[in-house]
């Protein structure tokens, strides 16, 4: 499989879609490093990859904080300049209306874009350096092509469109080095981080009403979205630079 031997890098790994991404790599062979917010869930992620057999290592920072944006880089650079794969899963969706954001919320986005923009910048220095070649992947979002007015999000959406730039920018620069950058961008899709904004025992009711608006009639799983992701860095994609791949059921199609 596409992933034997091989080390990937996930940022945001311990939860959700990062998380899934992480399993269908060691599941085919490879090891991960997970990045993640909470101790608790990296760790329990990592005990999940061992577990199946896997190599997996843990690493714990907030990435809206700029001083451990800096010790990440220092681990990565000095324990894993050997992987040769990057999955940015990291974000959150939480929806507000313009007129009720703070500089503190509004800050929120753009840090977690500095924290994703100098994070991707280590790990391509040592894609460069062991010359072998590599893949990035950044999971964008439905919402930075489009607004629904049930979900003000433009917090949300500024930030992934941001990642979305920066995928088309760093797969004409890094082509040279053989390094692949895609992104997917998912619609609506039901994982832990909903938690933020919606209360655990009312997620089902609330996912349940944005099925509709989806051509394929349900919400997405972490594994829809992993499918694609694990999809990209692999041999069949080796033509596959700078795309972003709506992974929406049909959303960005149409609407019924």
């Amino acid at each position: 499989m596409h992933f034997e031997a091989k080390k990937v890098i996930v940022v945001g790994g311990s939860a959700g879609i990062g998380r899934q991404v992480a399993v269908d790599v060691v599941d085919h062979g490879g090891s991960a490093v997970i990045v993640g917010r909470s101790k608790g869930r990296v760790e329990d992620t990592v005990a999940e990859l061992t577990s199946r057999s896997g190599q997996a290592w843990g690493i714990t920072a907030d990435l809206t904080d700029r001083a451990a944006i800096a010790d990440v880089q220092r681990a990565l650079s000095e324990q894993h300049d050997d992987a040769t794969q990057l999955v940015n899963a990291a974000g959150f969706f939480i929806p507000k209306p313009f007129l009720e954001y703070d500089p503190q919320f509004y800050d929120s986005f753009l840090e977690l874009n500095y924290g994703l923009f100098f994070l991707t910048q280590t790990v391509v220095a040592g894609m460069i350096a062991n010359g072998q070649g590599g893949s990035i992947v950044n999971i964008g979002s439905m919402w930075a092509h489009q607004a629904l007015g049930a979900t003000p999000s433009c917090g949300h959406s500024m930030q992934k469109a941001g990642l979305h730039a920066l995928t088309h920018n760093l797969a004409i620069e890094l082509a040279e080095h053989k390094i692949r950058v895609n992104a997917v961008a998912p619609a609506a899709v039901k994982t832990p981080a909903l938690e933020r904004w919606v209360p655990k025992d009312e997620i089902d009711a609330t996912m349940d009403s944005f099925a509709p608006i989806h051509p394929l009639g349900r919400v997405g799983t972490p594994a829809d979205v992993a499918n694609a992701v694990t999809y990209l860095p692999s041999d069949a994609a080796s033509w596959v630079t700078g795309a972003i791949l709506n992974v929406d059921g049909g959303i960005m199609a149409g609407r019924n």
